[in-house]
C-alpha cells in the first residue's frame, strides 16, 4: 500500500511543491486546507484518486483530527505573515502547531515535518519570530521525533517574493529599497520540497530527526536581490534605499504594504547557521537565484519572453 501524507496547509505555494514531489513517487495524498477551492488545483499533479482533499483548520482540533487519520506522515506547511482576527500568529503558528502535533501522535502518524522559518527565537524582536519558535516547541513537546524544517527566503515560480518585488521594478520610475544592507539566504521552493521529503523519509527508516536550515547556495543582500531583478527584467531603473527611520516610522502607520512586525524581522540577517544541518545534510545541491528565476522573471521583461535582454546603465 502506497504511503499516505498529509499536508497540513498543503494547498499553498511550498505546500504545491511537496504535493508534486510526493505524487511523482506515488504517494497518497491528503490536502488539508480551509478554501477546497484552492486545493482544486493540485489534482493536475496525480493520477486520478491520488489526492484527496479534506476541510481542516488549525483552530479546530477537530478537523485535524480526521485529517491526519490513517496518515503515515504528515506535514505541517500552515503559516502567516500577515494575521488578521482570528488568524493570529498565536493561533496558527503556536497553537495551531502543538495541535498538529497533538493530532499526529495520538493517531499513531510515524513521521512529522514541521515547516518553520530561520528567525524562529524566543527572544526575537518580532511576534513572528517569537511564535515561530514557541510552534516549534509545542511540536517537538507534543511529537519528539518531529523533523524541524527552516528555510530562509523561499522563492519560485508562484511566490510572493521576486513576483511581487519585479512588479514594483517594471511599475515604479525609481525603486525604493527597505533594509537594503539586510542579508538573505534564497532557497528554492523544489529543494526546499525535497528536503521536507527526504526529512520524512528518514524518520520513516527510524534515523535522527534534527533541525535543518535550509539556505540557497548565495547571501544576498536586499540590495543586491533588487540588482538582480532589475538585470533579469531588463530595466534601467535607479534603486534608493529608503532610510531605516522612515520605514520605521511608515511601518508604524495603519493599513501600509509594510507591518511594524516584518520592519523588526528585516532587523536580522535571514540566514543559515553554519553549525546547523541543511539541504548538503540532506543529499541535496541547493539552486541558485540566478539559475531558477530567470525563467519566469522573462515575462516582466520589455517585450516579454521573446525580447532579448537589455543591460541596465
Amino acid at each position: 500500500m502506497p504511503l499516505l501524507v498529509s499536508l497540513i496547509g498543503g494547498s499553498g505555494f511550498i505546500g504545491a511543491a511537496v504535493a508534486e514531489k510526493l505524487a511523482r513517487r506515488g504517494a497518497r495524498l491528503r490536502i488539508a486546507a480551509r478554501r477546497r477551492a484552492r486545493a482544486l488545483r493540485l489534482l493536475p499533479l496525480a493520477d486520478p484518486g491520488q489526492i484527496d482533499i479534506v476541510p481542516a483548520d488549525l483552530r479546530v482540533p477537530d478537523s485535524l483530527t480526521r485529517a491526519v487519520a490513517g496518515a503515515d506522515a504528515v506535514v505541517n506547511l500552515a503559516g502567516t505573515l500577515t494575521p488578521e482576527g482570528s488568524a493570529s500568529f498565536e493561533a496558527i503558528h503556536v497553537r495551531g502547531a502543538g495541535a498538529v502535533a497533538e493530532a499526529a501522535a495520538r493517531a499513531g502518524v510515524r513521521a512529522l515535518a514541521h515547516v518553520s522559518a530561520i528567525g524562529a527565537d524566543p527572544h526575537s524582536p518580532s511576534a513572528y519570530g517569537r511564535s515561530k519558535a514557541e510552534g516549534e516547541r509545542r511540536t517537538r513537546e507534543a511529537f519528539p521525533t518531529a523533523t524541524i524544517l527552516r528555510p530562509s527566503l523561499v522563492f519560485g515560480e508562484d511566490d510572493g517574493f521576486t513576483n511581487r518585488f519585479a512588479r514594483l521594478v517594471i511599475t515604479l520610475p525609481i525603486v525604493p529599497v527597505v533594509a537594503p544592507r539586510t542579508r538573505f539566504q534564497p532557497v528554492f521552493v523544489g529543494d526546499v520540497a525535497e528536503a521536507i521529503v527526504r526529512a520524512i523519509d528518514r524518520q520513516l527508516k527510524g534515523e535522527a530527526a534534527p533541525v535543518f536550515e535550509l539556505g540557497g547556495p548565495e547571501v544576498l543582500t536586499m540590495r543586491q536581490i533588487f540588482e538582480f531583478l532589475v538585470r533579469e527584467t531588463g530595466r534601467r531603473k535607479p534603486l534608493v534605499d529608503v532610510p531605516d527611520r522612515l520605514v520605521e516610522l511608515l511601518a508604524r502607520l495603519p493599513g501600509g504594504s509594510l507591518t511594524r512586525d516584518q520592519w523588526l524581522m528585516l532587523q536580522r540577517d535571514n540566514v543559515v547557521d553554519p553549525a546547523s544541518p541543511g539541504l548538503e545534510a540532506l543529499g541535496i545541491t541547493p539552486t541558485s537565484l540566478a539559475a531558477a528565476a530567470p525563467q519566469w522573471l522573462e515575462r516582466y521583461r520589455p517585450g516579454g519572453r521573446f525580447a532579448a535582454l537589455r543591460t541596465p546603465a
